[in-house]
Order: C-alpha cells, then structure tokens, then sequence
C-alpha cells in the first residue's frame, strides 16, 4: 500500500492537472454516487487533500469527496476525452475538464460529503495527526509518544497504527527506526529522553524528505540529501553506520529491516 508520501505526490500530480478547471464530466461507477454527477458537473475542484492514506478532493458547491486507495486503488492524470486506459483495473470515478481528467480505478472506499461535515467521516475520526502536517513539531510527536494510548505499545506496531500518526507505513517504520538506533520492542515509556527525541524526530524528518525528495535526480533538493533506502528492501547488505548486514524478519506481520549492531 502506498504510504502517505507517494500518496502525497499523487494529490499533487492530480491538483496540477484539474485545480479551478470548470469540470465538463463527473462519472462515477457507483450507484450511491451517480445523483451527484449532474451536481458537481460546471463546479471546480478546488483542492485535494491528504490526510495520511485518504485523499480529499473538495469541490466549489461545498461538496468533498472522500477516497482511498487501500491496496488496489490507483489515480491516473490523462488528456481530456483519453479514458482508455489499458488496465485490467475498474474505473470507479472520472472527473474531467477541458484539458485533463483524473481517473480514480479499483478503489472500493468512496464517498460524497458535505466538507462541512467531512470531519465526521469514521476514516478521519479514527486516524492521528498527518504525518506531512507542516504545523505538526516534533515536540508534538514526543507528548504523542508519551500519552496514555501510546505509551505502552511496542514501537512495530504503533508506527504502523494510522491513530499514532497517520501516513506512515512499512517501509517509513523501518527506516525510522534505523534512523533513531531502536529496534520495534522498546516502548515508548521504556525510553530515555534522548531516545524519544531522536524517534520523534525521526518520524517526521524521514516521511517529509521521502515525500520531498524520492524519485527525483536533482541533487541539489533539500541541501542535497534525496531520500535512500537504509535497511529496507537492503537484506545483506552493509549499514552505513557499522558496516554490518542488514537483517531481515517480521513485525506485527509485515517485513521488517534492520541493522543488528547498531540498533539497540
């Protein structure tokens, strides 16, 4: 599953191509949403949203629309009138204008609601602050760690618990914690002050400079540091740090990386 990152670049690539174009086709496959069709035909879209792994489009009539990707979903930018695609994938919502339209295929969690009232969507009641917050400090993250509901939980499966923060996944958790020297036992509780700073700092500087970096080649972004893979994915391979091999095994039923030598 995508994690907030590349979900993050998606709603950027979608904004780029539709934000305040007048849309001339709504179409969507599900039989709940089809009455909002003729209604949101001749609004604008004007924004899409992340929160973690949902996206918000928001529409000029004050109407949003909730998705998510979960394992299938994908979005795809294409010219106006090119619809398609060769994908074995099913098209679930189409919005268009006159140059662009955007394509939502496969994702089974969609709906409208009025934005005022977007809030209320069970997904966003349930989930933590974004993880690509601009606002969220790191000071936030340690009372985070410290609270009462995370405190006591091992670190493997919090990270991946969208109510601690939410955007971050499998790969994000292991190299946050390789970041932070912390192996996915400890509990936050069991930490001292150093190492909760570090682990808080972690989760915020490792998702932003995925989501700011990775995949691009221009060296000189965010002062020249891209976003590299440290352990995950790298079984066998030397740690920066030690030199050691990275190992690999399973946390909370998902694969995890880490460096046995320099991760306590």
């Amino acid at each position: 599953m995508p994690e907030g990152p590349e979900i993050r670049r998606a709603a950027d690539l979608l904004a780029a191509a539709v934000v305040n174009k007048p849309l001339t086709d709504v179409w969507f496959a599900f039989p709940a949403l089809k009455p909002y069709q003729s209604a949101l035909r001749g609004t604008k879209i004007t924004s899409i949203e992340t929160r973690g792994k949902a996206l918000l489009t928001h529409f000029s009539n004050g109407l949003t629309l909730y998705s998510h990707n979960q394992l299938y979903g994908v979005w795809r930018v294409v010219n106006a009138g090119d619809v398609a695609q060769e994908t074995q994938r099913s098209l679930r919502v189409k919005l268009e204008t006159t140059d662009a339209a955007i394509l939502l295929y496969s994702a089974s969690e969609i709906s409208i609601y009025d934005t005022a009232d977007i809030e209320n969507h069970p997904f966003l009641q349930r989930i933590g602050p974004d993880v690509l917050d601009e606002w969220l400090t790191v000071a936030q993250v340690r009372e985070r760690l410290l609270s009462p509901k995370f405190c006591n939980r091992q670190l493997g499966g919090m990270l991946l618990d969208q109510a601690f923060l939410a955007g971050l996944g499998n790969y994000l958790r292991s190299e946050i914690l390789w970041l932070a020297k912390l192996l996915p036992d400890h509990k936050p509780k069991e930490l001292n002050e150093t190492e909760r700073d570090a682990l808080a700092d972690a989760c915020l500087s490792v998702a932003r400079l995925s989501y700011a970096t990775r995949g691009t080649m221009d060296e000189n972004v965010h002062h020249g540091a891209l976003f590299r893979f440290k352990v995950f994915g790298r079984t066998g391979l030397p740690c920066e740090r030690c030199g050691d091999p990275i190992m690999k095994t399973s946390v909370s039923s998902r694969p995890f990386f880490w460096c046995p030598v320099c991760q306590v």
